[in-house]
């Protein structure tokens, strides 16, 4: 009997160097990770220009699906920022527009995902989170503060009630991070070891090759789930995004 050699489900998420760089001592390799960044980004400019330079007055389907995400974001943005929420729209649709790239990118077989690595999520969570802070800061100056201490606390449980709020406040950034990595490294993961279990047994022939269909019927099932959620974590990231921004615009 042949032995196979089963990979890791956990080997489609490691980063690889494809150019080494260094400048300085500095390590600038270009690795998949960084190239597939790069090529979502292009992607996502490109799948935008498709409905830029039409001039039919009948709407193409990429046009119909671009105006439908943003339509989405638009909603987003009025139910949770009201008015004062139209400044902050182009970056908010550009974050969603992204982020929906990055994880349908990584759908796609042999590719890479580049929101299933902690680094990235964090860099962008807190990126945002510093970036909301300056917003409030500008809009609010010192008062910004008297978020973290609600009006009517008794003098005596101050110090608890800041330390609390501070504490909840600053978590944001790893909630928003982990919620969008922990979903995307799960779900691809759970993908490959179907995919696994489905080649293994076809390759084993005999009656096992008859019942390879049943986990790969589960695998048809999963990636459509697993596209779906892929849609809902871009949604949801881009949700919060608006929510955290309008508790610093509205002081909550």
């Amino acid at each position: 009997m042949s032995n196979y050699l089963i990979p890791s489900p956990l080997e489609q998420f490691e980063i690889v160097t494809i150019l080494p760089l260094s400048i300085a001592g500095i390590n600038i390799s270009i690795t998949n990770s960084a190239l597939f960044l790069c090529l979502t980004f292009t992607i996502s400019i490109f799948w935008l220009s498709l409905t830029f330079y039409k001039s039919s007055l009948i709407p193409t389907n990429w046009q119909l699906l671009k105006e439908l995400i943003y339509s989405i974001t638009s909603n987003m943005v009025r139910e949770n920022l009201g008015s004062k929420g139209e400044f902050y729209f182009p970056f908010i649709f550009s974050l969603h527009l992204f982020l929906l790239f990055c994880n349908f990118v990584g759908m796609v077989p042999y590719s890479f995902t580049v929101t299933s690595h902690i680094i990235f999520t964090f860099s962008l969570a807190l990126s945002i989170f510093i970036g909301v802070n300056i917003i409030g800061l500008q809009t609010h100056g010192l008062n910004f503060f008297s978020l973290f201490l609600p009006r009517g606390v008794p003098l005596i449980i101050v110090p608890l009630i800041i330390t609390i709020e501070l504490l909840s406040y600053t978590v944001k950034v790893f909630t928003l991070s982990i919620r969008l990595f922990a979903n995307m490294t799960s779900g691809h993961t759970l993908l490959k070891i179907i995919a696994g279990f489905a080649w293994t047994m076809l390759s084993a022939g005999g009656l096992l090759a008859v019942f390879h269909i049943i986990p790969l019927g589960l695998l048809v099932a999963l990636t459509g789930l697993e596209l779906a959620i892929a849609g809902l974590q871009a949604y949801v990231f881009t949700l919060l995004t608006c929510i955290y921004l309008n508790d610093v615009l509205d002081l909550h």
